[in-house]
């Protein structure tokens, strides 16, 4: 079978069907075509390219977890777009919490605390740290890469001479692996800290 025919997005129910038969080729097709509009969608509302960038990697590593049992009540992207929007939801609600806590400080509160918060910075930074240093050599370099420098998949992808999926594989595990250390608010919190 032609390769374009195989994964011609207009037949959604067949690249679907590939999907829950564990095609990696039908989740690159499906990952190529959504990826720019979700990004796009998270991005205009966060303005965030790492936030925007981990909300889509979750979505598309939740889709391919679930692609054998995947049951669609409607389309493929309203699919995709009810997940974004759910992660960007969870996204919102907690930096809201984040945010009320610290306009509910009283002044004097926020600034003998700035100290304090500054060192649970620095503390949550090492810990993420040391959890990245026990990640495989190449996995590490991708996370470095996307965290520390700001390289969008496809720089890392052409900078490593590997592929665009392999590079999200890598992203994927180590973001899996720090969320299951860190836990999830923790994660939330090193996200907008940042590095």
């Amino acid at each position: 079978m032609n390769i374009i025919k195989k994964y011609n997005q207009s037949d959604e129910p067949a690249i679907l069907a590939l999907l829950k038969e564990g095609d990696m080729g039908a989740y690159e097709a499906i990952y190529n075509e959504y990826w720019p509009r979700l990004y796009g969608y998270v991005y205009n509302r966060l303005k965030s390219k790492e936030v925007a960038e981990e909300i889509i990697q979750e979505v598309f590593f939740s889709l391919w977890k679930k692609h054998k049992e995947l049951q669609l009540t409607h389309s493929l992207s309203a699919y995709l777009f009810t997940a974004v929007k759910y992660q960007l939801l969870n996204y919102l609600k907690s930096d809201r919490i984040r945010r009320i806590y610290i306009s509910n400080l009283a002044p004097g509160e926020q600034s003998d605390n700035s100290n304090e918060e500054h060192i649970a910075a620095t503390d949550l930074k090492n810990t993420m740290e040391k959890e990245v240093s026990r990640l495989p050599e190449k996995c590490q370099q991708v996370f470095r890469m996307s965290r520390h420098e700001h390289l969008s998949i496809t720089d890392i992808a052409n900078t490593l001479n590997i592929s665009h999926k392999t590079v999200e594989n890598h992203l994927t595990k180590a973001l899996r692996q720090l969320r299951m250390v860190l836990g999830h608010h923790l994660f939330i919190i090193f996200l907008l800290i940042g590095q």
